[in-house]
């Protein structure tokens, strides 16, 4: 695995899929090693994937000082990245929580943006609300599915403010298009991966949302926002009001799609993703 020294010294991995023009992708979970992302269903057969695990996961290093953990400085790392692999222009693919990552960089180092594609990205940086009712209304769109009682039930304590560790392991069939067991498998496999001290301080004091949403507001490369049709994580409505951020926006709401969209339908994924990142930018 690729290694490199970010710029307090900690030793920061990637891992290489595919051929031709490199796309920077940034997991999400917060604070979780790129394995859950795979191959993007096979998004590698359109561009060379440069698969970052964050410092503390995966390959990565633990750095000295927890505090580098913190979103905002993070962008570091990916700045770091992008100079150590000799590009003076990047094309940036970030999916949920690492979305807020890729803002923050793009706030910062709006130069050094080709393409941006957020993938069912979390808004919090710009200060997009999701609200109980939305995630409700996005919820009962999978009515008909023989698990949904059970995790509407689920859901309704968590949005209530009295769900725990079980409720949220009973919602985890809304987070796929499918609840079969290729997304048991993904969703189990999730918690290995995930360094959970680090996703503790990944949004502690990180966030201007107003400072982030005027710097985006200038942002001249062309964005892909891509959500999931019954994604409740990040519901299309908030999704939306994130596109409307960027000057430059094309908003995607994949039919039938949850949170994982590559998973769902990868060859609706990689042709709507591969054909914005393959576009010319200007």
């Amino acid at each position: 695995m690729p290694t490199f020294a970010a710029y307090d010294g900690t030793e920061l991995a990637f891992e290489l899929f595919g051929e031709g023009p490199p796309v920077v992708c940034l997991p999400g979970g917060p604070m979780q090693d790129c394995a859950y992302l795979g191959e993007l269903g096979g998004l590698s057969a359109h561009r060379r994937l440069v698969m970052a695990d964050p410092r503390g996961t995966g390959g990565s290093a633990v750095p000295e000082d927890p505090g580098t953990y913190r979103c905002d400085r993070l962008v570091d790392d990916v700045e770091a990245l992008r100079e150590h692999l000799g590009l003076d222009r990047l094309d940036l693919l970030a999916h949920s929580a690492g979305t807020n990552l890729a803002m923050l960089y793009a706030e910062r180092h709006p130069d050094r943006i080709e393409r941006l594609a957020l993938i069912t990205p979390s808004p919090y940086a710009v200060g997009v609300e999701i609200t109980a009712d939305v995630r409700r209304q996005t919820a009962r769109l999978r009515a008909a599915e023989p698990w949904f009682p059970e995790a509407f039930a689920a859901l309704e304590r968590i949005v209530s403010g009295d769900g725990g560790a079980d409720a949220f392991l009973a919602v985890a069939p809304f987070w796929y298009g499918r609840w079969d067991e290729a997304a048991r498998e993904h969703r189990a496999a999730e918690d290995a991966h995930r360094n959970r001290e680090a996703a503790g301080r990944y949004g502690d004091g990180a966030f201007t949302p107003e400072v982030t949403r005027a710097a985006l507001a200038r942002l001249t490369c062309p964005v892909l926002v891509l959500a999931g049709e019954v994604d409740l994580n990040s519901p299309p409505p908030a999704v939306a009001a994130l596109a409307a951020v960027f000057p430059r926006a094309e908003l995607v709401v994949q039919p039938g799609a949850g949170h994982f969209p590559w998973l769902d339908d990868a060859e609706r994924f990689t042709g709507t993703t591969g054909a914005f990142l393959n576009r010319p930018a200007g």
